[in-house]
């Protein structure tokens, strides 16, 4: 393919790029309806029975531990190499690039900032409610386990519930939560339930969870993405805002007056001596460029011959003089009185041995 026709496809592409995107009239708010509210009801339920089982070290601590004697990364060892690939889909930061890589491109295009906005929210709220749930219980994993048949809680770990699997349903459901249809929002939450369960059952074949860790992280995550709608009003607003700066910007911007807090800042500076004035980009656009301006300046002496120096001044044709510390003037070397390039300014050291002899030699007479 020859270089004119790269270039042609490439402004075709950015032509395209730089078209003003509009949001979509068809995107609709999720709401909290009553069908929600039972799931976030029933899952918050669960959630809570999951952590009384392990607080009162009932069937599911001793189911942990039988899977964890099972070994089952022991078991399928040929299933080691790909499982520790797919655990990466659950992977804070990863899946968090990924992820907001794809909603800035739809927030982009769509001319709206609710998917990235939401984004951050569910994150916020997901670092919030499973960390302060893992420092508080503190639950070693199965390759720290210290007491046979024990729940390992309140011991210095942060494994209770499993970071992997909470972050695994929020980053891959939130891309389902902001679907614009409703034949994507099922084929998403269908992606996202497949992603989690397996890196969930990784976490667990891999021996870096227990199982009820696993149960907790899907529970954290989905009751993450089912509360969602309560915090709509602030995203809503948190947009707002931004667009309201943006465009308070914009037209500072084309009025050619910069941001309060940058002229603030620069007023000390801009107006030392009033030689410097803030003017705006139009009207710094209509003023001339201004010339230099070469002045004349004589230097004439009674009983010595006239020079004349050229001095160049670019805002102020007065001659340059240069400050010493002893606050004496001194005059640059251009305005001094030339020396006439005739030699030494000494006389010669013949001319002063004969003027000392002259003076030295007695007078002779008869």
């Amino acid at each position: 393919m020859r270089t004119d026709q790269i270039l042609t496809r490439l402004e075709r592409v950015f032509a395209r790029l730089d078209r003003e995107p509009e949001r979509p009239a068809h995107l609709q708010t999720p709401q909290m309806s009553r069908h929600r509210v039972v799931l976030f009801g029933s899952t918050l339920a669960f959630y809570l029975a999951i952590v009384v089982a392990v607080l009162t070290t009932s069937w599911l601590v001793r189911l942990d531990w039988q899977i964890m004697f099972f070994r089952p990364y022991e078991q399928w060892p040929q299933l080691h190499a790909f499982l520790d690939y797919l655990v990466v889909l659950g992977q804070r930061g990863p899946t968090a690039v990924m992820v907001a890589a794809w909603l800035g491109w739809r927030s982009w295009r769509q001319h709206t900032l609710r998917p990235l906005i939401t984004l951050g929210v569910a994150l916020l709220l997901l670092n919030v409610t499973v960390g302060a749930v893992k420092l508080g219980l503190g639950r070693l994993g199965p390759h720290y386990a210290t007491e046979i048949g024990s729940a390992e809680l309140f011991a210095g770990g942060d494994i209770f519930p499993s970071g992997h699997t909470a972050n695994a349903v929020v980053t891959w459901g939130i891309l389902a939560y902001l679907a614009s249809t409703g034949v994507t929002r099922r084929v998403l939450s269908i992606v996202s339930a497949v992603v989690s369960l397996s890196v969930g059952a990784t976490t667990v074949y891999l021996g870096t969870h227990w199982v009820s860790d696993v149960l907790l992280g899907w529970s954290a995550g989905l009751l993450i993405l089912l509360a969602l709608p309560w915090f709509e009003p602030l995203i809503a607003r948190a947009e707002a805002h931004v667009f309201d700066v943006r465009e308070l910007l914009r037209r500072r911007a084309e009025t050619g007056r910069m941001p309060v807090p940058v002229v603030s800042a620069l007023t000390p500076l801009l107006s030392a001596g009033g030689k410097w004035q803030l003017r705006s980009v139009t009207e710094a656009a209509e003023e001339p460029v201004p010339q230099p301006v070469t002045a004349t300046v004589a230097v004439a002496a009674a009983t010595a011959t006239a020079t004349t120096a050229t001095v160049v001044a670019a805002h102020s044709p007065a001659p340059r003089v240069t400050v010493h510390p002893t606050g004496r003037p001194h005059v640059i070397r251009s305005e001094r009185t030339p020396v006439t390039p005739v030699g030494s300014r000494r006389p010669a050291h013949t001319e002063r041995a004969a003027a000392r002899g002259a003076a030295a030699r007695p007078v002779a007479g008869g």
